[in-house]
């Protein structure tokens, strides 16, 4: 990997951990703010909805100019949501750091992501993928349960300013190692890049990705508190519990990302149907404090296994606009990501207890693994359509032959 990417992967440990550090401070925020935890779970969607917005709008924006200093100033307008988040004296203002931070850091996405891919070939780049998805795992390793154990000890605040001296950290990095990416001869066009949204595999593709993103994400959201209100576990070891977790993603995001190169599909069907699994099963022994622990593993091992496969499969059938498919892909996770908490708050709201949102996220990865078979067969038609030499169905000629070769099991390149 070019050394790049690496750095890019740096960068997101701290975007990720302030993007998931939520899920263990809800509880101290909750009562400092004096709002329920269902409320302060919308700190978490908030966070998703402003990468939902500002993927696609950032990528737009950003589209001509280069790539380099974009990164620097959206880390830099991410570093002071932190500390504006750090200062909030109000509920709202919280929120309202939450969605500048986001919009900052889908932008970093979604630029970093077209400048990982833009340097590794096409049949390496779930690995490239990996890499940066590496810096999320590594953020769920140390960088939540850092910020739960912060929250415990010294305050919910002290975790947002550990998160601001990371993207401090970040900065300097970016702005040493990444080096200046040269914009292409002919200058992107947005109508070219916007003609991808007509290839019904793309929709597709962001319908898998927010499903089985969401799925995970509406139990995981809510693991603080059925830890310690269903499981009974005391509250110190939620920073333990979570670091399973973010163990588990780095096992997952290793392996998936040396798989789903060759054998994209199936790594979306076993992911997601594992995490289904894991879901329904943490839905019935949530009490069980062995096998609560164990499945928030085993979770995050299932759920980032699929992650190099979600944002490869988008590239490959994007492969015209890899800003926007970069971003579409960072929308479409945190479409997921806004879901799952708010699915999750409404059946907690309904009084189903908390062990009722792994109920509700095995519905969600239910549908998405019934998606994915039907982008699976759109996908195999296409395939015999190419061999007879019959015209292809989908409407965005410049996605349809891309990837086909390397999703289907080839090391070529397409």
């Amino acid at each position: 990997m070019p050394l790049a990417v690496v750095v890019l992967g740096v960068a997101v440990f701290a975007l990720g951990t302030s993007e998931f550090m939520l899920s263990g401070l809800l509880p101290p925020i909750a009562d400092d703010m004096n709002v329920s935890i269902p409320r302060a779970g919308l700190l978490i969607s908030a966070f998703a909805i402003g990468m939902v917005i500002g993927a696609p709008l950032l990528a737009v924006a950003t589209l001509r100019l280069p790539r380099r200093t974009t990164l620097i100033a959206l880390i830099s307008v991410f570093g002071l949501g932190q500390v504006a988040g750090a200062l909030a004296p109000t509920y709202e203002v919280l929120f309202a750091s939450r969605v500048v931070s986001a919009f900052a850091c889908a932008g970093f996405w979604a630029v970093g992501a077209a400048v990982a891919i833009a340097m590794v070939p096409v049949n390496a780049r779930a690995r490239a993928m990996a890499v940066m998805i590496g810096g999320l795992s590594i953020a769920n390793v140390l960088g939540v349960p850092l910020g739960a154990f912060l929250g415990e000890n010294l305050g919910w605040r002290s975790a947002f300013w550990a998160v601001g001296a990371a993207s401090a950290v970040a900065l300097v990095g970016v702005a040493t190692l990444i080096p200046r990416i040269p914009l292409p001869e002919e200058k992107p066009q947005l109508k070219r890049e916007m003609s991808i949204y007509r290839d019904r595999q793309v929709w597709l593709s962001i319908v898998i990705t927010a499903l089985a993103a969401g799925g995970v994400f509406c139990a995981f959201s809510y693991l603080a508190p059925l830890l310690t209100d269903v499981a009974g576990l005391d509250s110190g070891w939620v920073p333990t519990v979570l670091a399973l977790f973010g163990i588990g993603a780095l096992v997952g995001t290793t392996i998936g990302g040396r798989v789903a190169d060759a054998h994209l599909f199936g790594v979306l069907m076993s992911g997601i149907a594992a995490s289904t699994v894991f879901l329904v099963a943490l839905a019935l022994f949530a009490s069980n404090q062995v096998a609560a622990v164990g499945l928030a593993f085993l979770l995050g091992l299932s759920a980032f296994y699929t992650a190099p496969a979600l944002n490869a499969r988008m590239f490959n059938i994007a492969g015209a606009a890899p800003t926007l498919a970069g971003a579409t892909t960072t929308a479409a996770f945190n479409l997921g990501n806004t879901g799952g908490p708010w699915l999750g708050g409404t059946v907690i709201d309904a009084d189903f207890g908390f062990e009722a949102t792994a109920w509700a996220g095995a519905a969600m990865t239910v549908l998405a693994l019934g998606a994915v078979v039907l982008s699976l067969r759109l996908h195999s038609g296409a395939r015999s359509r190419r061999v007879t030499g019959s015209p292809a169905v989908t409407s965005s000629p410049t996605s349809a032959d891309v990837g086909v070769d390397v999703e289907a099991g080839s090391s070529s390149a397409a």
